[in-house]
């Protein structure tokens, strides 16, 4: 008999939510084969069987949140069954028949009811409402992981600490994740409808003094929400004869609530840069049917601008940073985050860490990994964390430009659009100018003015652009 026990997921992963079970008791359980999927508040992630043999038993169920090296669930072997525990019922009813109910009603008759109030009585002495008042304090014994799984509520860590850092009673929030749980965007809201309640009666509170002399005039006044409050207030939806209601996954949660987020917290601006890409175009096309050959996937456009990226961070430091309350942290090295759309559910950004060290090749090794166990589920929360620059590649659908949100706590996200064929007008050797066909695109950055000024957002896209317009990529790929 195997324990399965729940895995160390990541660094900083400590505990997650165990969202399905792809495998009930007695089913055959083969080596490496996907057991159940755990949900942290970084990724999804389908755990595989470390045995094989046949389940026997499931010590967590769906919803349950659990932590790292908590046994879930025992593994037999083959032979082994497990459905011969069921007849282990009867004997617990023999057991309690000669429990009769007189031995229970005889040791209940005598505590009768007249001593308990006797005892209730003295109590009553005015001096005690200071201790009175203080036992409210069990609100807030939520705040640990087995205090909330006590309650019968299930929090990821994130959403436990937003509860009691904001003194809220998870009991009066309705949750919209799965199985009701309650999601860091249902707490996130009832912050806002309470920060929005108590400023609108801190508003009327003035408006009401200031009204008194003529009591008419203010009457009609109150009974109107405030400016504030209909700006904020999200308009009603309303669902009408054939519209299909599609729950949020979890993916799809986490992408909106990050992305509300970043904009919330950085002021965005977007500057952009056409690029002439045929001399890479040139190198692709000679390269192709090797490349394929040789690695197994396309050679895109990606890498070559993963690389010219990474080479012009390095001059240009900043734009590879975070931005932490009053400080930017500038980061030394290149851990290169990049989006991967899954099956427009949402979107992860796995990270290529150290990505300064590597060359084209084993860049484009990189990002195909990552992408294909993302759309796998087979990433870990650490494949997703400690990002400092993100590319979001929307070029494959061709578009112009896109002005992507910023991957907080990263301080810029460059957005790779489409590359076309297009008339430029090309200059010689001797400065004779004349039309040519080549393949141009542009590359679109949005960056947080918090960190840096235009001036040096702008520099850094003219120095992408000319490694990548200028580099020898022939000797890059070699």
């Amino acid at each position: 008999m195997a324990d399965i026990m729940m895995p160390q997921l990541g660094e900083t992963v400590t505990e997650g939510t165990i969202t399905r079970w792809f495998k009930q008791v007695g089913d055959e359980v083969a080596l490496d084969e996907a057991l159940f999927e755990i949900s942290t508040d970084k990724v999804d992630t389908e755990v595989p069987s470390p045995v094989e043999g046949v389940l026997s038993e499931i010590l967590a169920g769906e919803g349950d949140l659990v932590e790292v090296g908590q046994v879930l669930a025992r593994v037999g072997d083959s032979g082994d069954a497990p459905p011969a525990e069921p007849p282990a019922a009867e004997p617990v009813e023999e057991v309690v028949e000669p429990a009769a109910a007189e031995p229970v009603q005889e040791v209940v008759e005598p505590p009768a009811a007249a001593p308990v109030q006797q005892v209730v009585e003295p109590p009553a002495a005015p001096e005690q409402p200071s201790e009175a008042v203080e036992t409210p304090a069990e609100p807030e014994e939520p705040k640990s992981a087995g205090a909330f799984r006590a309650a019968g509520i299930v929090l990821s860590p994130v959403v436990r600490r937003l509860i009691s850092e904001n003194n809220l009673d998870p009991s009066t929030l309705t949750g919209t994740g799965l199985g009701g749980r309650i999601t860091r965007a249902d707490v996130e809201q009832a912050i806002r409808a309470r920060a929005s309640s108590e400023g609108e009666a801190t508003a009327e509170a003035p408006a009401a003094a200031e009204a008194e002399p003529p009591p008419p005039a203010a009457a009609p006044e109150e009974r109107k929400p405030s400016r504030r409050a209909r700006r904020s207030a999200a308009p009603a939806v309303v669902v009408r004869s054939g519209d299909s209601v599609v729950p949020l996954n979890n993916i799809r949660r986490r992408t909106a609530e990050h992305m509300v987020m970043s904009k919330q917290t950085s002021p965005h601006v977007l500057t952009a840069i056409e690029v002439d890409y045929e001399g890479v175009e040139k190198v692709r096309r000679s390269a192709k049917q090797a490349w394929k050959a040789e690695e197994g996937f396309s050679l895109t456009y990606l890498p070559f601008i993963a690389r010219a990226v990474i080479d012009a961070l390095r001059d240009y430091p900043h734009l590879n940073a975070s931005f932490g309350g009053d400080e930017l942290v500038v980061h030394a090295g290149v851990n290169l985050a990049v989006a991967v759309d899954i099956d427009f559910q949402g979107l992860l950004a796995p990270v290529i860490h150290g990505a300064e060290g590597k060359r084209l090749r084993q860049i484009a090794r990189d990002i195909v990994d990552l992408a294909n166990r993302a759309r796998s589920r087979k990433l870990g929360p650490d494949d997703l964390a400690g990002g400092t620059f993100t590319l979001t590649n929307a070029g494959q659908y061709g578009t112009m430009m896109q002005f992507p949100i910023i991957n907080q706590p990263q301080v810029a996200i460059l957005s790779t659009d489409g590359v076309s064929r297009k008339p430029v007008v090309v200059t010689d050797t001797y400065g004779n100018e004349s039309i040519a066909i080549h393949s141009m695109g542009v590359l679109a950055m949005a960056w947080d003015h918090r960190a840096f000024d235009g001036a040096y957002a702008a520099a850094f896209l003219h120095r992408t652009k000319e490694i990548i317009e200028t580099r020898d990529w022939e000797a890059e790929i070699r």
